[in-house]
């Protein structure tokens, strides 16, 4: 009988673990160097794959990119924004709690490269169609959750939902602007100035409960 002590472990084709290592990288990638600066190469290199390998699972860099759009890009903003929003006691509690835990963040690590959203779509809504629609949909959920967060507030009730939307919209431009200014200052002075006028908005609009 042989001894199985000195049999080595099979190596296990793992397709749905690779996919979540490319997506891992090109989100990290594009958010530091962005989508132009990242090559296919450079995620081979990151990933310490075959680019074989990689163009098994993403035929090309532009696959990666609607793939990041959805499964990273997304679900970032949903827990980032939506589901502290959804959780907090009134709606101006939730909108600035989302600004305190982002702007400790950027404190603790003591440098911001950004919103990821925002950065892909600057650098990549006018290079394709389908860039342009991957970030307004991701743009368009992040608002339509916050209208309908608004619409549980004792005025939200009262408004229409197209009043609603444009709320929507006002916070997350405020959000996206403040963002854009703590990248270029690397400073979080403009998100702590964008979350106390919207506090006292929320407030003299009676969109804080």
């Amino acid at each position: 009988m042989r001894a199985r002590a000195n049999r080595k472990p099979s190596r296990r084709n793992d397709p749905e673990g690779m996919r979540r290592k490319v997506l891992d990288a090109a989100f990290g990638m594009f958010q530091t160097r962005g989508y132009n600066g990242t090559s296919m190469q450079d995620l081979t290199k990151e990933i310490e794959v075959t680019g074989g390998a990689l163009h098994h699972h993403f035929p090309t860099k532009r696959s990666i990119a609607l793939a990041v759009f959805a499964e990273r890009v997304a679900p970032a903003v949903r827990e980032t924004w939506v589901v502290p929003v959804r959780a907090a006691p009134s709606f101006g509690q939730g909108i600035q709690s989302v600004f305190d835990a982002i702007i400790w963040s950027i404190d603790t690590r003591g440098s911001t490269s950004g919103c990821p959203l925002n950065n892909l779509a600057m650098e990549l809504s006018l290079a394709d169609p389908e860039f342009r629609q991957s970030a307004k949909n991701v743009f368009r959920e992040w608002q339509d959750a916050l209208a309908e967060c608004l619409r549980e507030t004792r005025a939200g009730r009262k408004m229409t939902k197209a009043a609603r939307n444009d709320v929507a919209g006002f916070i997350v431009a405020s959000y996206s602007g403040a963002m854009s200014l703590a990248k270029a200052e690397q400073s979080t002075a403009p998100l702590r100035v964008a979350a106390g006028i919207l506090k006292r908005w929320l407030q003299a609009h009676e969109l804080d409960r």
